[in-house]
């Protein structure tokens, strides 16, 4: 059932607020949205007007509308993108920022193509690389200087100010190859002209993780925090971990983008356990890690619950946490005049065994599933992804400690 085009009044009944901020009771109440889509009352046994549609959440959760912070959805334009329904509105997500899949000489395609028809709301890091993403590692964005151009750069961002709220930049040897860290330098110096954060990939060296993070500023974004390469990940370096540490403490942010090589969850426990957490969770999905071994943004959140991350701090990092990244206001969500804009979600038990990057395999014990998807006035029904068959990689956990090598 999916309530799309009906304008009437929508009562979502006995759901629990959870990821809103201080001062939200937390226990199950109903939320009324008039016709405008913004939300008319919030209350227990809130009456229906006439003609009003209404979801029984029977207890389950609705929070702000999830937000992916690292996806790929230049669909056409590039060899790794997916459609934005694929990932968006019918997996529980309200807004999906693609992470630098455009460069300033393909923006505009990306923008008229794909962001404005689609029903979710699209933002965009751009690519410092003026290709973007149209061969991804196969020809890399950053050959050499000639691959960057700061005025073409510049003005496309100045064009399209409503949807470009970052610049983005990956920072790996397959990428930068002997240019090591230059193009990261390049990039933050036009983020900083343009006062916009910079979000940086990083992976394998050339550059090493040290060299970057000593760039950034408070707001910047780095992607693939808990990736699990040599020589790339923060738990092989106790130096490392303490400068993440410190950098997180002063405002840079720590992005998931789990991808299909940039997430192990023995880093991400480990760093958990320390007190590290992730400032935003997002999926790095494309067309190589969807149906491995990322699947949707619930199935990521259910991989940093199952490493020891609060619940509460995992619906933020899926939520306010990103909006704060892109500019959304993050205050007053649930609050009476506000355009209403929710997931609405349940944590089931589960025995579900799945992957990280790492090609290792965990148990999830409780799983984060979205029902539905609310915009305005719209309600979509929305569900968790299902591969189109089983995958080889997936396997039973190791009943003692969880951990098995799936390889």
């Amino acid at each position: 059932m999916t309530f799309q085009d009906d304008s009437s009044p929508l009562l979502i009944a006995g759901a629990k607020p959870v990821g809103f901020g201080r001062g939200v009771p937390q226990e199950a109440t109903d939320i009324l949205i008039g016709g405008d889509g913004r939300i008319a009352a919030v209350g227990h046994s809130l009456q229906a007007p006439d003609g009003a549609r209404r979801i029984d959440a029977k207890g389950a959760y609705v929070s702000p509308g999830w937000v992916d912070l690292h996806a790929h959805v230049w669909h056409g334009g590039t060899d790794i993108s997916i459609k934005p329904q694929v990932c968006g509105i019918e997996r529980g997500v309200t807004t999906i920022v693609d992470a630098g899949s455009a460069g300033e000489a393909n923006f505009h395609g990306f923008r008229e193509y794909i962001i404005e028809p689609a029903r979710e709301r699209i933002k965009a890091f751009l690519n410092i690389g003026s290709i973007g993403l149209v061969a991804c590692n196969r020809v890399s964005e950053l050959i050499d200087m000639r691959s960057i151009d700061i005025d073409r750069t510049i003005a496309c961002v100045e064009a399209n100010r409503d949807i470009i709220i970052g610049i983005k930049v990956r920072a790996s040897g397959v990428i930068v190859g002997a240019w090591g860290i230059t193009p990261v330098k390049i990039a933050k110096k036009v983020a900083k002209i343009l006062k916009l954060p910079l979000m940086v990939h990083v992976g394998e060296p050339p550059p090493v993780f040290d060299e970057v993070l000593e760039i950034l500023g408070p707001g910047d974004v780095v992607t693939h925090c808990f990736n699990g390469k040599a020589a790339a990940n923060i738990m092989e370096d106790e130096d490392l971990f303490q400068l993440a540490q410190r950098c997180a403490n002063d405002g840079i942010r720590l992005d998931v983008g789990h991808g299909g090589a940039s997430f192990s969850f023995k880093v991400a426990e480990l760093a958990v356990q320390r007190g590290l957490l992730p400032f935003s969770i997002s999926t790095d999905l494309h067309a190589r890690s969807l149906d491995n071994p990322v699947w949707d943004m619930g199935t990521t959140m259910s991989k940093l619950l199952s490493v020891g991350m609060p619940f509460e701090a995992v619906i933020d990092a899926s939520t306010r946490a990103p909006m704060e990244v892109i500019g959304l206001p993050t205050e007053n969500l649930l609050s009476p005049g506000t355009r209403a804009e929710f997931t609405v979600f349940e944590v089931n038990d589960s025995d579900l065994s799945i992957v990280d990057s790492m090609g290792y395999n965990a148990h999830l014990p409780r799983l984060i599933e979205p029902i539905w998807t609310i915009l305005g006035h719209e309600a979509v029904k929305a569900s968790r992804y299902v591969p189109p068959r089983k995958s080889a990689l997936e396997s039973s956990a190791c009943p003692h400690c969880g951990w098995i090598n799936a390889r």
